[in-house]
């Protein structure tokens, strides 16, 4: 036996597990490596000011030499979201299916990079990176063109669901590749890495079409104009409501960046059916009678910039909502958009409109798997080992579990965090360590400048404020010639509180008296005790604890 044929394969996340997003996992043999997907996530309350969390690529590129190609299985953005500000660092080629390409195109135009690396694949149809022989597997999910990878490996085969549902009745026919599936798990499968996102959901999911019944119905009662609110990438329920709409002599109006981007892309494809006539620009929405309209927006999940948030705000330039008028949320908030979806539905609420929302109606389908799915695909490929993810660590250890009840060994089944080095060959599969891993930070144009402390220091100032002190010191005798001048921001309201910052100027003139009888000419030491002295006063007078800023300033 050759050497090589010794080395086990790793499989390393970088993202995606022990979360839902940034999905991102390296597939590495000997001196071959592939990336399968390179999403993106939104910030947690507590990334204060972050647009968006990238995974940290620290070990590719460590190892850029080694990196045979990107392999993406769909167009959403927590699987191609994080492509663009990765390939500012490595140049790599991009495999994707053409609707998937098609988006990233427009994001490449955005960042100004070149579309060279892009590569067309096909489901069905295999190529090779490397000591890997890669085959895209038609999946079904939310959006067209989305496929699983049946990677064949030195080792063994191993298989990548993507995010997937089982839809006997999809939009564009493409019915996911059970068979094909099946086929493989005859041949043998190595492991599964499957998406683990509904796993505490019993039974199947419902189909997309069930949401086209429901909009029929909407649309048939509504009074006036109606507003749909959905992800812009969802382009089966686009459809949707473009068919509903058709189907009624209604007309179509977009509005939102992202919705009008993704669904010219779609257009220009041909991965959307829509009648001449049927899309009118948003500025003459109101050239035609309210039940003629239907507009498709972005704003499913309460973002306050989305055109729906600014609908309920008043602040549209285009659309202001009126009692008569339905508002259709045809999505569930993500974990965590829980009260920003719900801000959202209370203002409308007190505008009048009819807010029809998943809670009240069938608006909305999942399009990852539920459990019964899932069990179909653990049943249909019989890996011998597996590794569950896309989730939170409730929804992995929930996959592993049901994995057990199908009959597998628990010491074929591996469960890890973002960064765990899974090893694997036929004789085992363990855990040999870590690679650094965790997120980076987008802020503006800035990549990775503000780290924990910076957002350590926006807590703090937007919780307690800041309180700035301005001395102006003679360079020759080290005499105050002016100030100290105090300036509040966010901590009190000066004109309500002169006593208070009368006091405050006190202790930093005291601190300063106290200074100068030491000789005390280090300004780094002057300001550390003009810091200490205020923030001990203003905690033992208010209890609070501004962010105190010294500013020395020699003349």
């Amino acid at each position: 036996m050759s050497k090589k044929s010794k080395e086990k394969l790793k499989i390393i996340p970088l993202g995606g597990l022990a979360e839902i997003g940034k999905n991102m996992t390296v597939v590495e043999y000997g001196n071959d490596i592939i990336i399968v997907d390179c999403g993106l996530t939104f910030p947690d309350e507590d990334m204060l000011g972050i647009d968006i969390v990238i995974p940290d690529i620290s070990y590719l590129e460590k190892n850029t030499k080694k990196i045979k190609g990107l392999i993406i299985t769909h167009g959403h953005e927590d699987h191609i979201g994080a492509i663009p500000y990765v390939l500012k660092k490595l140049n790599i080629p991009v495999y994707g299916t053409r609707l998937t390409l098609g988006l990233l195109k427009n994001k490449f135009q955005e960042h100004k990079l070149n579309t060279d690396c892009l590569n067309e694949i096909h489901a069905g149809t295999p190529f090779k990176l490397g000591v890997f022989k890669i085959e895209p597997v038609q999946a079904s999910h939310s959006i067209p063109d989305s496929v699983s990878f049946a990677i064949d490996t030195p080792v063994g085969m191993v298989i990548f669901t993507g995010d997937f549902k089982i839809d006997y009745t999809p939009i564009d026919g493409d019915l996911m590749d059970l068979p094909r599936l099946a086929t493989l798990g005859d041949k043998g499968v190595l492991a599964l890495l499957a998406d683990s996102t509904n796993i505490e959901r019993e039974g199947y999911s419902m189909s997309e079409r069930h949401v086209g019944e429901t909009f029929k119905d909407i649309f048939a009662r509504a009074e006036s104009r109606i507003v749909v609110a959905t992800f812009a990438s969802n382009l089966h329920r686009v459809q949707q409501v473009i068919s509903a709409s058709e189907y009624f002599g209604k007309k179509v109006a977009i509005s939102g960046r992202s919705m009008v981007n993704t669904i010219g892309v779609a257009l220009e494809l041909g991965y959307l059916n829509v009648k001449d006539g049927t899309i009118i620009d948003i500025n003459n929405v109101n050239k035609y009678p309210g039940d003629q309209v239907v507009i498709l927006t972005t704003g499913s999940q309460g973002e306050p910039m989305s055109a729906l948030s600014r609908m309920a705000n008043g602040d549209h330039r285009q659309v202001h909502l009126v009692p008569e008028d339905t508002v259709v949320i045809s999505a569930s908030p993500i974990p965590g958009n829980e009260k920003t979806v719900f801000n959202v539905l209370n203002k409308l609420t007190e505008i009048g409109v009819k807010v029809i929302y998943q809670a009240l109606a069938d608006v909305h389908v999942s399009g990852h798997a539920f459990k019964e799915e899932l069990k179909l695909i653990h049943t249909l490929v019989r890996p011998k080992y597996f590794i569950p993810v896309h989730g939170e660590q409730r929804h992995l250890k929930l996959h592993a579990k049901l994995a057990v009840e199908l009959g597998m060994e628990e010491k074929n089944i591996a469960l890890g965090a973002n960064g765990t080095i899974f090893e694997l060959d036929d004789r085992g599969i363990n855990i040999a360590g870590t690679v650094q891993a965790g997120n980076v930070l987008v802020d503006g144009l800035g990549v990775g400048d503000v780290g924990n402390i910076v957002l350590r220091d926006r807590k703090h100032l937007s919780e307690d404020g800041l309180l700035v002190v301005v001395i102006t010191i003679d360079k020759q005798d080290k005499s105050v010639i002016a100030g100290p001048d105090i300036i509040s921001r966010g901590f009190v309201y000066v004109k309500e509180s002169t006593d208070l910052m009368d006091d405050a100027k006190k202790v930093v003139e005291k601190t300063l008296e106290k200074c100068g009888d030491k000789n005390i000419t280090d300004w780094g030491t002057l300001k550390y005790n003009i810091r200490d002295a205020l923030k001990g006063f203003l905690y033992h007078e208010i209890k609070r604890n501004p962010m105190i800023l010294p500013i020395i300033m020699e003349v």
